[in-house]
């Protein structure tokens, strides 16, 4: 190898080392606003399709087509995310000001458990250190809120930008990744596929779970089953364990207070009915939007919540994916082509 060779080397792998601690500079720095980014991504996907029909097919206006995105996403993700703040924080408030009865029925419910099994889990100690652990929520929500709104406010402004310049980004993109056009088609096919179902279906999902979980607690005579049936929507999304988080503690709740009938009633609605309108609807839903394994969004969202935050729901079975995808295109890129390299040494 001459100089000229060496020093061409060499410089390369100075200029990408520059590169990758650059990358890793900006993505320590700018992580905090990750989810925005994601945001931003996942709508930009779920609005890619129309948006260009309306304006390459139809040919309105860019500006004014993608100011009525924009403004059309903000108002549909504006309007829950309200409704859901006004009814968590007026009961939430409702308990931090006035948190005697919250203990009192705590207390009972401790009392029966000790009664049952001999165990006591809620001792005076317990419910105090709970109580001002509870209360130091309220700050730390107060703190995060400039963040979220920062996040919201990037997401939008991000998409925008998407969907002005989404063609353009795309064949940069295109342009960029070093793979064979199927293999490309692949990974972009595979996104879009991901993102949709994920970001359609289990929304979708926990709306009905929600519903359903309401319908059943305002049966059973659970007081707020409105509140409680939203949190057993919201737990829907956490994998494992899923809605027993909400109902289990309800159930207990009417044992405790010697509400037997509506206790058992509401455990065996819990069992039958609620647990299994995920495993329905995930086989009529998603199956449709896209066959996904359910070991993969399984994984995939514990390690993508982890990971991002809310948006890991989405983008976890996503990482997964990928994962596998990659491991075929390297077997498809260059696996092959080992092989034949060397039958053609050995011919």
């Amino acid at each position: 190898m001459d100089d000229s060779v060496f020093n061409n080397r060499l410089r390369q792998i100075i200029l990408l080392l520059i590169i990758i601690l650059l990358a890793i500079l900006l993505l320590t720095q700018l992580y905090v606003f990750l989810p925005g980014f994601l945001g931003a991504l996942t709508l930009y996907i779920l609005f890619r399709e129309p948006y260009n029909k309306l304006t390459i097919i139809k040919r309105w206006n860019k500006t004014w087509t993608t100011l009525l995105f924009v403004l059309g996403s903000l108002v549909v993700i504006a309007i829950p995310i309200y409704f859901s703040v006004t009814l968590l924080t007026t009961k939430v408030s409702a308990v931090l000001t006035n948190p005697v009865e919250l203990m009192k029925d705590a207390k009972i419910v401790g009392v029966k458990i000790h009664d049952l099994t001999g165990i006591e889990l809620l001792t005076d100690e317990n419910l105090a250190a709970f109580q001002k652990k509870a209360t130091a929520i309220v700050p730390t929500i107060l703190n995060s809120s400039a963040n979220i709104m920062s996040n919201f406010a990037i997401m939008f402004f991000l998409l925008y930008f998407l969907l002005k310049n989404g063609r353009l980004v795309e064949k940069f993109l295109h342009n960029f990744i070093p793979l064979k056009e199927e293999n490309i088609n692949l990974l972009s096919s595979e996104t879009k596929n991901m993102i949709k179902a994920n970001a359609i279906g289990i929304p979708v999902l926990a709306i009905i779970q929600g519903i359903i979980a309401a319908i059943g607690y305002s049966i059973f005579g659970v007081k707020d089953w409105g509140l409680w049936g939203f949190l057993t929507g919201i737990f829907s999304m956490v994998p494992i364990v899923g809605t027993a988080v909400i109902w289990v503690p309800l159930t207990l709740y009417l044992f405790s207070i010697d509400k037997t009938g509506s206790a058992i009633g509401l455990l065996i609605f819990a069992v039958v009915i609620i647990t299994n309108a995920d495993y329905v609807a995930r086989l009529t839903i998603l199956k449709r939007l896209i066959d996904v394994h359910p070991l993969i969004t399984i994984f995939g969202v514990i390690i993508g919540i982890g990971l991002f935050g809310f948006w890991g729901v989405i983008f976890g079975p996503l990482l997964i994916s990928y994962f596998i995808i990659l491991v075929k295109i390297y077997m498809n890129e260059f696996a092959a082509k080992s092989v034949a390299i060397e039958e053609t040494q050995k011919d």
